[in-house]
């Protein structure tokens, strides 16, 4: 929207300029994003307080996560507004991807607010069920894969690229639609499984966006684009200023989220991002980078399939406690170990990501 007005009224004010460059619309996204969140943040956490939206812990989970019980829950929507109220703001309206990313955002957040809902407000143990939520998801993403097929403008938009191999992108066709539907849906569910320590989840999804942006730039410049022989989308020049929000949003809540946290995000954030982290792989090109950067994420979903195909097959259990994080809770690290520990490993999993990006 500012863009708009900048380029409506530069002939006049030439400075307004300035607003139009991509690197300032994407650093103005950040701060506006982050703004929004510190001063939104508690006035929500005290609206949830007061309505007794709290946390439910569960009675077979480690036992200094009982002291949790209460703490403000439904926090994503925090974030989902600054990122929505942020791109609007500063992304350029008339490009197709913003929408698809909202859409996303939307979405996905309208399914895990119903969630929460069901679950901290209505009082149903489990919350929305599985398979409606999953049907939820699916439909979500196949929507968003058939869209995207048929709006695509070149055969770049439609390529799958494979990390270190430089001429090796193979054309899917009609594949699209399951590799859109998994990276989705997977990505989803795995943010939403990590999200379970103070500030755990939130800061890979930041480092991760912050990573996207860079590469979003690449893919939508012809000349860094064809020097590191990744498919060129120009497009994706406004998915700089949707990661930006991100970041932005991100560390706002990060602020509230910290151990000890003041407030959680719940599915309604967890779900929401985690579903934008894999549209915006998917719109760059990038789903295999997702799956290196978001190493924490996969390693978090891993640790519950293979927990739960152990216990059912063998019905003995690999770890004591799934997901992975409450592993080492139960093996009696602090919490505070676990969450920086993983973020260690999340920068360097987000840093060979961006690597591969030159070894091709």
């Amino acid at each position: 929207m500012i863009v708009w007005l900048a380029e409506l009224f530069s002939s006049h004010f030439t400075f307004l300029n300035v607003l139009t460059y991509l690197s300032v619309r994407m650093v103005l996204a950040v701060l506006t994003a982050l703004a929004f969140s510190l001063w939104i943040g508690p006035k929500l956490i005290r609206f949830l307080q007061k309505m007794q939206i709290g946390q439910v812990v569960r009675d077979d989970g480690p036992e200094s996560h009982f002291s949790k019980a209460g703490t403000p829950t439904m926090g994503g929507l925090m974030i989902l507004a600054a990122i929505t109220i942020s791109t609007l703001l500063w992304a350029r309206l008339d490009n197709h991807y913003v929408w698809v990313v909202l859409f996303t955002t939307v979405a996905f957040g309208t399914i895990g607010f119903m969630d929460d809902y069901l679950k901290v407000v209505r009082k149903h143990p489990d919350g929305l069920i599985a398979r409606w939520k999953y049907f939820w998801q699916s439909v979500t993403a196949l929507a968003l894969a058939i869209v995207l097929m048929l709006t695509a403008s070149s055969p770049a938009e439609l390529t799958f690229v494979v990390p270190f191999f430089k001429e090796y992108m193979p054309y899917l066709g009609w594949l699209f639609i399951p590799l859109v539907y998994f990276t989705v849906v997977g990505s989803s569910n795995a943010v939403n499984l990590t999200d379970g320590l103070d500030g755990l989840a939130i800061m890979p999804t930041v480092m991760v966006a912050a990573a996207f942006a860079l590469i979003a730039y690449l893919t939508s410049n012809i000349n860094y684009a064809q020097y590191l022989y990744i498919p060129y989308i120009p497009h994706a020049s406004e998915l700089v200023v949707i990661c930006g929000t991100i970041v932005g949003a991100g560390l706002g809540f990060l602020w509230f989220n910290t151990y000890p946290a003041q407030v959680f995000m719940g599915d309604v954030g967890s779900l929401a991002l985690g579903a934008l982290l894999g549209i915006i792989a998917i719109l760059v090109r990038q789903e295999v980078l997702l799956f290196i950067m978001g190493g924490i994420f996969v390693i978090e979903t891993l640790s519950v399939i293979l927990q739960v195909g152990s216990y059912k097959m063998r019905k003995q259990r690999i770890f004591r406690m799934a997901p992975i994080h409450h592993h080492y809770e139960k093996k009696g690290w602090p919490e505070p170990r676990v969450i920086v520990r993983f973020w260690i490993i999340t920068i360097v999993m987000v840093l060979i990501g961006l690597v591969t990006l030159k070894v091709r």
